[in-house]
Parts: C-alpha cells; structure tokens; sequence
C-alpha cells in the first residue's frame, strides 16, 4: 500500500496515526465510508483537537477481528496422544480445573495458551488447539459466542458451558474514588488500567463505554492492557490505577471492591470432528464430578449450573 512504500516507509510503524484520508486509502474506502464505519461498525478513533486520528496497530487488530471465511489449516493437530491444548479467555475457575484435571491422571496433562476470546476462535481455526475458551457477547446483548464462531470458522463448533461469571469493574479496597459505574471512569483523574483487544472483558467495557457516552481514549490508561483479570487487580493493588474491567472473582481473591454489570456465559468451543477425542471428553466429564464443584468453594461471582452441559442458539442462521 502507498503508506507502506518509498518516503512513507518510517511513517508507518506500530503506533502510527492515520488521519481520514490516510485511513480511507488503507482500507481502500472513500472518506464518507470511514464515518460510517466510525460510527457503525466500530472502526477504532481519536479524536484530537477537532481531528480525527486513527491508531494503525488498532485498525490493523480490527481488520483482522472482522475477517470472515479464513482458509483452513493445512497442519492440522496430530490424533490425541495424552496433550490437551485449550486456548482463549483467561479465568480463574478455569486455571483450577486444569490443574485438577492433570493431577488426577498422570498420563494426560492439559495446557493452557492465554490468547483471549478471539485469539482462542482463531486459534481452533488453525487447528491449534482442541478446545477454544470463549465469552464474546454478541450484538443482540444477550447470547454470547455464536455469531463470532460462525464468522471464524468455517463450520459451527460444538459449544459446551464452562461456567456463568459476574464482570464488572475492580476497584481499591473502600474505594476511595467512589467510582459507582462505567461513567464514572471518565471523571478527571480517574486512572484504569485496561484488557486487551480481542478478549471478551474488554468488548464489554468498549460497549459499556459507548452506552455511557464516554470516549474511551480519553481515560489515563485506557491503552494501559494486561493479559490477565488478576494483573488487573494487582495493578490497583499497587496504587498505579484506581478501575479496570474485571470478575467478581478476582475482586474476592485479592480483597477489592466491585461494581457489578453482568452476568455472562463462559463456554467451550470444539470442532466438532474432534469432540469425541479421548482427552475433550475427559475434560468435559471433569465438569460433572464433585472434587470440580468443590473448586467453586470460596470463589465469588461463579454459577456452574450449566456447566459441561451443550449450549444451542436458537436462531441460528
């Protein structure tokens, strides 16, 4: 692309800004498109005195979130040998289960990629992983995963619930901020620390933001991101942020305060021609024994009714 080539090859870096008529011919869109992609489809902006400005590392990371119909893996995961791969959203919950899953049999063992929602999806598109973790909701408010499956992959995957868990926004101790909802992340000296693209906590804060009508980029460390919901709360732990987007879980873990929002569905997804595998179904069996729910003792914020159990849409296209 012209930015990319001759005299405009240092402009372009990882944290490049385009303005409109640069972003336009990136994505090879006239510059009205661009507002309307701003505004409906969620094309990541600035905007500066008047300007709007448009982070590259961000629209290339959107780019790729909206790509449909991607080829399938050539090299797809060998047949099961006793190595169970899970990538996607980090949990809590989830890092228990698997250890519990590899000390109760010495010849499986279960490792875990933490990639995010998304980065999971793409993950089991590439034949990466067995079992993707996941908790995107989807336009609609309500039903979580389904649509993301279907523009990701090339067919539905079998869809098995992990857990419900409560998100939220962690807050210190007391806290002493009195931030009591999402607007109030975008008082004057309010510091956050954020997740990163692709994960599923922050979709919900970028929607939560929107409805509040607080621009996102304004907010010191809003593009401050951390891997996991623990590091969230460390970082207020440690004074350097007063909110960030986490589960009730973590707020009980490490003793802070939480602003509830939701309640959301946290789900496995598996390609259905490996659902059957010895070690998927080992670790789906896990989810109904007792030393599983044992798990969940002490830990806020979980509600396991659904969980190894199949999830349907209903109005699946």
């Amino acid at each position: 692309m012209a930015e990319t080539s001759g005299k405009h090859t240092n402009a372009v870096s990882r944290d490049a800004l385009f303005d409109t008529k640069a972003v336009a011919a990136y994505l090879k869109v006239n510059e009205k498109m661009v507002y309307t992609l701003v505004s409906e489809k969620g094309l990541p902006a600035t905007k500066v005195t008047g300007k709007w400005l448009f982070p590259k590392q961000l629209v290339d990371q959107w780019l790729e979130t909206h790509t449909r119909n991607y080829p399938r893996a050539q090299n797809q995961l060998p047949p099961y040998h006793g190595l169970l791969i899970i990538t996607g959203s980090n949990d809590p919950l989830l890092d228990k289960t698997l250890a519990l899953f590899n000390r109760k049999d010495s010849a499986q063992v279960a490792v875990f990629g933490n990639l995010g929602s998304m980065g999971g999806l793409r993950a089991l598109r590439r034949g990466l992983c067995h079992i993707a973790a996941s908790h995107l909701l989807q336009d609609d408010d309500t039903e979580y995963n389904f649509e993301f499956a279907v523009r990701e992959l090339d067919m539905m995957p079998a869809v098995v619930n992990f857990c419900r868990r409560e998100q939220g926004i962690l807050v210190a101790k007391n806290n002493p901020g009195g931030i009591q909802a999402v607007a109030d992340l975008g008082k004057p000296g309010v510091r956050m620390v954020n997740r990163q693209l692709g994960t599923g906590t922050r979709l919900l804060l970028d929607r939560e933001l929107k409805k509040a009508g607080v621009n996102g980029e304004k907010i010191e460390g809003y593009r401050r991101e951390v891997p996991r919901h623990i590091d969230v709360g460390l970082e207020i732990i440690s004074g350097r942020a007063d909110a960030g987007p986490g589960i009730r879980a973590v707020a009980g873990i490490l003793d802070l305060e939480f602003i509830p929002l939701r309640w959301e569905r946290f789900d496995f997804m598996i390609a259905k021609e490996r659902f059957f595998e010895e070690g998927i179904q080992r670790f789906l069996g896990l989810l109904h024994e007792t030393d599983f729910r044992d798990l969940v003792d002490g830990l806020g914020g979980y509600d396991i009714g659904l969980s190894g159990k199949m999830v349907f849409q209903n109005n699946l296209e």
